[in-house]
């Protein structure tokens, strides 16, 4: 069954400025989260066979992040189709992008994350589908497996079941020192 994850950046720093939007680094707590998302995929075996990310330089800094805590053979595809879609969702570049690849992730942008979630996910814990498609905020992680999909091109709204929804505030290990407020 074809899966597709749905991640948005990691917390960004403010633009200084005269700085392009799609220039901004992550911030601090960004730098943070996105290896703990990472060993948490790694983890869970939510290791994807394809990325797609956007070429804004805080989704590129996300998936860095990512990146020492996956293994295994992934093409991974850098695009500024995920940098403010026309349609304000990701279905066209999935469709895209996705080929047959049997995990996708997907690293982009609100509220396009939040939009794709929302048409994507058509059943699943009625909890977790409100979560993904009523607040995605930064460094969360949407896990939805797409039945009778054999390629991604086919993916149509409501076609996916949401199985888990991670926020990095979730993935915090119980009784460590707790994170600097540094957003």
């Amino acid at each position: 069954m074809p899966r597709l994850l749905l991640l948005r950046h990691a917390k960004s720093a403010p633009g200084d400025p005269g700085m392009k939007d799609a220039d901004r680094p992550l911030a601090a707590r960004g730098r943070r989260s996105a290896p703990l998302v990472g060993q948490h995929m790694a983890e869970h075996k939510l290791l994807p066979t394809a990325i797609v990310c956007s070429t804004a330089r805080r989704t590129r800094e996300t998936l860095a992040g990512l990146l020492t805590h996956l293994e295994g053979d992934v093409s991974i595809r850098l695009t500024g189709a995920l940098y403010e879609p026309r349609s304000g969702n990701y279905l066209d570049a999935i469709a895209r992008f996705g080929e047959a690849a049997r995990t996708l992730l997907l690293i982009g942008h609100n509220p396009a994350i939040q939009e794709t979630a929302h048409l994507v996910i058509g059943s699943g814990n009625d909890a977790l589908r409100r979560e993904a498609s009523g607040n995605f905020p930064t460094a969360a992680l949407a896990v939805i497996d797409v039945d009778e999909l054999h390629n991604w091109k086919d993916i149509t709204p409501g076609s996916g079941r949401i199985v888990a929804f991670f926020r990095p505030r979730d993935l915090e290990v119980v009784g460590a020192d707790p994170a600097p407020n540094d957003d």
